[in-house]
This record gives C-alpha cells, sequence and structure tokens, in this order.
C-alpha cells in the first residue's frame, strides 16, 4: 500500500502547538540542519531553535556545564538527534539522556540517515521517542520534515527541572 500526502504550499496551522517549547536540533551536517529548520517553519512551528554540531556540546547544554549556554529549568525541551556525529554519536547521547533523571522526560526524535534495523532497535530500547530516516531526495527530506512539523506541533512537552504536577497540586 502506498501513501501519498500532499501539503499545501505555506505554513500549516497547528492550533494546540506548544510555542514556548524550545526545539534542540543535534546535526552535524549544515545542509541538514538548514533543511530542517526551514522546514519546521514552513510546517508552522514558530519555535526557537537551537542548534548544536556535536554530542558534547548538546550535554554541556543539557547538563548546564557552560553558564553562557545553557538549559534553563522549568523551560520544555525537545531534541531531534542525528546519529552519526564527530566525536560522542547520538546513540551515546541518547543513552546518557535517558539514564538523567531531570532529562529522561524530554522527548527525543532521532533524525539520521541511517535505516539499520539494529539501529532503529538501539534508539528505541535506549528511549527515544521516535525514529524517522533522513530520505536522500531532496523533496522526500521536505515532505519528511514537514510531516515531522506537524507531528511537534500536535505534541504536548514537559518542562524540564521542575514538576508541573506537583506545581499544580499546590494551592494558589
Amino acid at each position: 500500500m502506498h501513501l501519498s500526502y500532499r501539503f499545501a504550499p505555506g505554513p500549516i496551522q497547528s492550533p494546540v502547538s506548544r510555542s514556548d517549547t524550545i526545539i534542540l536540533l543535534a546535526d552535524d551536517d549544515d545542509g541538514h540542519a538548514a533543511l530542517i529548520s526551514r522546514n519546521l517553519r514552513r510546517a508552522g512551528l514558530p519555535n526557537e531553535f537551537q542548534r548544536f554540531t556535536d554530542g558534547q556540546q548538546l550535554l554541556d547544554f543539557l547538563f548546564q556545564r557552560n553558564p553562557a549556554r545553557a538549559r534553563r529549568n522549568g523551560i520544555p525541551y525537545l531534541l531531534l538527534l542525528d546519529i552519526r556525529m564527530p566525536g560522542m554519536d547520538g546513540l551515546e547521547v541518547l543513552e546518557i539522556i535517558k539514564q538523567d533523571a531531570v532529562l529522561r522526560p524530554m522527548p527525543v526524535y532521532i533524525l539520521t540517515t541511517s535505516d539499520d534495523p539494529r539501529e532503529v532497535y538501539r534508539c528505541y530500547q535506549s528511549g527515544c521517542s521516535h525514529f524517522l530516516v533522513k530520505p536522500v531526495d531532496y523533496d522526500q527530506f521536505t515532505r519528511t520534515v514537514l510531516a515531522l512539523g506537524s507531528l511537534i506541533g500536535l505534541v504536548q512537552v514537559p518542562c524540564l527541572g521542575k514538576n508541573e504536577a506537583e506545581d499544580q497540586a499546590q494551592p494558589s
């Protein structure tokens, strides 16, 4: 069965988009990063983007090791993570994130050129939310990212470093 998706030109409006969610993009390929961020904008996402070119740079941000560029508590983050990056690869980063109690709730979408079933299995086993393959074809890549943008616009993302359920239980 072949499914075909057709996207209207211009932004797709997501009525339940959580625009306060910061989208973290960890990808060492400048061209891929530009295509991803541009097409997420075309999908109607007004969110702030922060890009990282390697796993260590991302972990330094998430674990607040650099005061000049560090994750803020009480903010929702969603991570788009490539597997193949210099130094520490995305799978290692995923495993470290999912072992940390504060970072564990953050949705992690693997967005990579690999379609190796073993990597797919390891990523899900390690706690990724979704595994998407970056198509080689430009038009298909664009359609994939537009569809991802529509999904992200619907996802509810918890704040990190703050237990919202406890805050809501406290009388005002």
